[in-house]
């Protein structure tokens, strides 16, 4: 099947099968019925009802990407995972689909490297959208330099004491539980742990929903840690062995971030396709100007040249093979390739794409982040260029 369902021509691939058509049409009704009719008064009033993560997990659609054993799909199908990406990116709020998802960055790691026992305690509640999941990297002042993180647990007979602090946390205000980084050897990438740290713990206190350029209908929050005491058993992994459980995270998490970047340069060439046979200028609709005609075709080349790499990528991965170099290669790809399309949709469009009732306003406003999340542009390069011995 191809991306809008339909049987690959002969010769080539299916990426898609029966049962993504399936998955991918439940998730768009889902869109069309509970989250479009909605999703205007969503962005302005930057959040969501928490009740959609309940409906998105009796739908099963949480549960992609996890472990059947804890509620899940099944961890190795990753084109249900894209066709359900896809469709979520229809709801026009990339802000809405980082919230809905953060689980997706918060909850392998415990289902990898966790006890028995913190996994059956965490990971169905979150699957089942009763309990929302975040991951906490981040810290000020540290962005990308993951290997050099601050925040300090120190081990206290059964338990850690966590000082320090976190930025940017997606899903951070309204979280229940965080995948926490933190450090707890020496320097570099050898002394980083995670850590499961619930809301409510002693010492543990959320900051304040911060005001972004895009994304705004996700909670955005600082964390602050002061002497918190986390229990021992909460420990992800073994010790000191934190950066691993990170980067195996970071693969999967790169790749939706491609598939969020074309899927937004998608929605505004739609938007602009569909603008210029109506709006007239000069005696005649915009899709009759040769400037306007040629640039439309540029910017659709570069979004089918954008997916297609990202499904080979992803199709790599779905054949275990290892993809370093070429998940950055097609973030990056993508992510430039959106920056271009939605900053010519916005031209396009002219006085009215610059209104928050355009479309492409806010897939403009929104692209921004998608080139410096997940590993910004630059580190993607240096990942890149390592691969390439340089």
């Amino acid at each position: 099947m191809s991306a809008t369902g339909h049987t690959s021509p002969a010769g080539f691939p299916a990426y898609f099968n029966e049962t993504h058509a399936m998955v991918r049409e439940t998730t768009r009704r889902f869109v069309a019925q509970e989250i479009l009719p909605h999703i205007a008064e969503w962005e302005e009033a930057g959040s969501f009802p928490r009740e959609l993560y309940q409906q998105a997990g009796a739908l099963g659609l949480l549960g992609i990407g996890h472990p059947e054993h804890l509620g899940g799909t099944g961890e190795h199908d990753v084109f249900m995972k894209v066709a359900v990406s896809e469709e979520l990116m229809r709801s026009t709020s990339g802000g809405l689909v980082a919230s809905l998802g953060s689980l997706d960055i918060g909850l392998p790691p415990v289902w990898r490297g966790a006890s028995p026992e913190l996994q059956q305690r965490i990971v169905p509640p979150v699957l089942a959208g009763d309990k929302i999941m975040a991951l906490a990297i981040t810290e000020p002042g540290g962005g990308s330099d993951v290997a050099n993180l601050r925040t300090r647990a120190v081990r206290d007979g059964d338990h850690y004491v966590v000082n320090g602090s976190k930025t940017y946390i997606t899903s951070g205000v309204r979280a229940d539980h965080y995948t926490v980084a933190v450090r707890t050897g020496g320097e570099g990438y050898a002394g980083v742990s995670l850590l499961l740290i619930d809301k409510g713990t002693p010492g543990f206190s959320v900051g304040r929903n911060l005001k972004k350029m895009g994304w705004w209908a996700s909670d955005t929050a600082e964390l602050f840690f002061e002497d918190c005491r986390v229990p021992a058993g909460h420990l992800i992994g073994p010790e000191n062995a934190g950066f691993m459980l990170i980067m195996m995270n970071f693969q999967a998490e790169r790749l939706a971030l491609a598939v969020m970047a074309y899927m937004t340069a998608q929605m505004a060439l739609e938007a602009c396709l569909d603008h210029v046979k109506d709006r007239v200028t000069f005696g005649k609709p915009l899709a009759k100007h040769q400037v306007i005609r040629h640039k439309l075709a540029e910017m659709a080349t570069q979004v089918d040249v954008a997916r297609e790499y990202a499904y080979r990528v992803a199709a790599r991965m779905q054949a275990g093979q290892v993809v370093v170099k070429e998940v950055s290669m097609a973030k990056n790809f993508a992510t430039e390739v959106a920056d271009k399309v939605t900053y010519e949709a916005v031209q396009i469009f002219g006085g009215m794409g610059y209104m928050r009732e355009s479309v492409v306003e806010r897939l403009y406003r929104d692209n921004r982040i998608l080139s410096i999340g997940g590993g910004t542009h630059e580190i993607m390069n240096e990942i890149i260029a390592k691969q390439l011995n340089l």
